[in-house]
């Protein structure tokens, strides 16, 4: 995306459809706020969620590193949907981005395939797709890069990952 991207130009991006942004209250009165966009399965959205992810984390001047970090989980997240989730057909990618206080939460769901075997599935070189020239380190990326994952998944029914990322307190400046 070019600098001085608005909503609007963002929600007219080929092969989305759309971001909404929800705030609400919580019972500690810290005010926790979402934006959630569903895209289509295919590669080049992976970018594009990277950059969404950037820029809804800048508001918590995040260090170089810790924006980075939720990039590459992102990535790794938002890939593992397109080419494990629906491998050979077209779907819809979801993605939530939440923040309360300091803290980054993400889920990305498809619903595709799913996963027989979550455990097996989360071990480092373990990949479906041996013959695509994946690593198998989709999942060992998404836990060295965020604090905490889950994955839930069944086949037939898609796969849901959810990560969160604690940022470092800052002092105002």
């Amino acid at each position: 995306m070019e600098k001085g991207t608005s909503l609007e130009e963002l929600n007219n991006v080929e092969g989305t459809k759309g971001i909404g942004r929800e705030e609400e209250q919580n019972r500690d009165t810290k005010t926790e706020e979402s934006v959630y966009l569903e895209f289509e399965s295919r590669s080049h959205n992976e970018q594009f969620a990277r950059v969404v992810a950037a820029v809804f984390a800048a508001r918590l001047d995040p260090t170089v590193e810790e924006v980075e970090d939720l990039k590459t989980a992102v990535s790794e997240a938002v890939t593992n949907a397109i080419i494990h989730g629906y491998e050979k057909e077209e779907g819809i990618v979801h993605m939530r981005l939440t923040m309360k206080g300091r803290e980054l939460s993400v889920e990305v769901r498809d619903d595709g395939v799913g996963i027989a075997d979550v455990k097996k599935a989360m071990e480092p070189l373990y990949t479906s797709k041996p013959s695509r020239e994946r690593s198998g380190m989709g999942f060992s990326f998404m836990e060295a890069f965020m604090d905490n994952v889950w994955v839930d998944s069944a086949p037939g029914q898609g796969t849901t990952v959810r990560m969160v990322k604690k940022l470092e307190e800052r002092l105002a400046r």
